[in-house]
């Protein structure tokens, strides 16, 4: 099993299950994710949702296998489907990490309303790195959130950064110990139970609505960017070197 969902006092879980591959995301779990969310959205006895990976694993980002024997094409692929459902769901999404949060581990954090992320985390959204470029609406929301020095960082170096460093910048709420993230995350996901579930729809309507259509553009305009990468040469090598454990060589492109 590659994706957990399970609904209990009023808390829709998405966990991430796949710990032998590192939690990397297949087509298959985007669309599992995609339709575990809008049935959450759609269900009057959930409150919340709480998206979640595994001890010390939150998630690797895709899967380039995966990736590789089926390109995304076109805005209606699993990715997108996903995307799109984490950004309409009009209840509110807690995210709890630990360990690694690759790529999209890092971006999905960003149209989550709330982010309690363990001290042993560890973010990066490495796309340069592979010959692609930013994706989810991160290429205005990094900026929104750190400035464009610091957004550089993490986009065009691809550094990664701590726990602590994701705080200050603005893309998690709380570090904590990682035997209790979870479990805060899935408390703080309970408390919705006692509010006035239509006035948090609102609010959170209210407080993504100046948003929102910037972010639907920006994740279509990185989308066809990020596509045409996907078939260049630079892309090729930096796939090839990841499956050939090697550092990829950039020299030879100008």
């Amino acid at each position: 099993m590659t994706l957990k969902t399970y609904t209990v006092n009023g808390v829709a879980t998405l966990e991430i299950a796949r710990p032998e591959k590192k939690n990397a995301i297949t087509q298959a779990m985007y669309q599992a994710m995609a339709d575990a969310l809008r049935a959450a959205d759609a269900d009057k006895a959930v409150r919340a949702v709480l998206i979640t990976g595994q001890p010390g694993i939150f998630t690797s980002g895709n899967d380039l296998e995966d990736f590789m024997a089926g390109p995304v094409r076109g805005m209606d692929a699993p990715t997108f489907q996903f995307m799109d459902a984490l950004v309409d769901c009009g209840k509110p999404v807690v995210a709890a990490v630990t360990g690694a949060a690759i790529g999209i581990g890092t971006t999905l954090l960003l149209h989550c309303d709330l982010v309690f992320v363990a001290d042993d985390a560890r973010l990066a959204m490495p796309f340069v790195g592979l010959g692609l470029v930013p994706e989810f609406a991160s290429s205005i929301l990094l900026p929104q959130l750190m400035g464009n020095r610091r957004a550089a960082e993490k986009l065009l170096l691809g550094d990664p950064f701590t726990a602590e460093q994701a705080v200050e910048c603005g893309i998690a709420n709380r570090v904590l110990p990682a035997g209790e993230v979870v479990n805060h995350a899935r408390r703080v996901a309970e408390r919705f139970n006692g509010l006035a579930p239509g006035a948090v729809r609102d609010s959170k309507r209210l407080i993504r609505a100046p948003q929102c259509e910037a972010v639907k553009a920006a994740i279509a305009r990185e989308a066809e960017i990020f596509g045409a990468r996907l078939r260049s040469p630079e892309a090729m090598e930096a796939f090839q070197a990841f499956f050939q454990k090697r550092a990829p060589d950039f020299s030879k492109f100008d």
